[in-house]
């Protein structure tokens, strides 16, 4: 996908890639955006354009990852973005997920089925996920905004880098996925059990694009100024 730009249309950004449509909901913009450009679409609803931009490549291009022009961002809004991704996870990926998984383990009533196993651990997943969400609320992010009032220090001089070199929660999703794809045995109702494959996926790709912000921009500012 070729790189966003203020000039873009918002409405052929989406049509490119739809699942951009979860990122425009954080940001309060919904379906019927017209033929405005990028540009003019930030002007109404007061959105910084360069930082609404890099996130749209960043979510839409795996290889872009510009880390000198998100550290020229106030923390802030960094941390703001984070919070509204971690919102929109636990008041709808994660409801959509269990929803219809109960509903196909409602559906399903062959003995045969390991469903269970892999409902079991979905919930395993979401209790980590969630209890994430919860420290970053909590704790994490109101620490790192109070160091950043404290200190006077330029951000410039943090090392390039994640602080952490992988994640636990990405690592447990793709396992539940590989036990859909491989392990899944018994008769089920494919519908549902495609919806719900599917928005574990789309869970994994939003967790894995919004870690490397997560990772590799805010957690070494937070070490830095933390050791200031």
């Amino acid at each position: 996908m070729a790189l966003i730009n203020k000039y873009s249309k918002l409405s052929d950004v989406i049509l490119e890639d739809p699942s951009v449509i979860t990122i425009l909901n954080r940001f309060n913009i919904f379906l019927g955006v017209g033929d405005k450009t990028v540009e003019q679409v930030c002007t109404e609803k007061k959105l910084d354009t360069d930082f609404f931009t890099i996130i749209l490549n960043t979510f839409s291009n795996e290889e872009y990852f510009p880390e000198k022009l998100f550290r020229n961002f106030n923390v802030k809004i960094i941390i703001d973005y984070l919070n509204c991704t971690n919102s929109y996870y636990r008041q709808f990926i994660i409801p959509n997920i269990e929803s219809h998984f109960n509903l196909l383990l409602k559906r399903s009533e062959d003995d045969n089925t390991n469903l269970e196993l892999l409902h079991k651990f979905f919930l395993e997943v979401k209790a980590e996920l969630l209890g994430r969400i919860n420290a970053d609320t909590s704790t994490l992010f109101p620490e790192i905004l109070n160091l950043d009032k404290a200190t006077s220090n330029c951000r410039n001089d943090v090392p390039v880098g994640s602080i952490e070199t992988g994640d636990a929660i990405e690592d447990k999703i793709d396992d539940l996925v590989n036990m859909f794809v491989i392990h899944l045995t018994g008769k089920y109702d494919t519908n549902l059990c495609i919806a719900v494959l599917f928005a574990i996926i789309s869970l994994k790709k939003d967790l894995s694009q919004n870690n490397r912000i997560r990772n590799r921009i805010l957690m070494p500012i937070f070490h830095f100024l933390k050791n200031a």
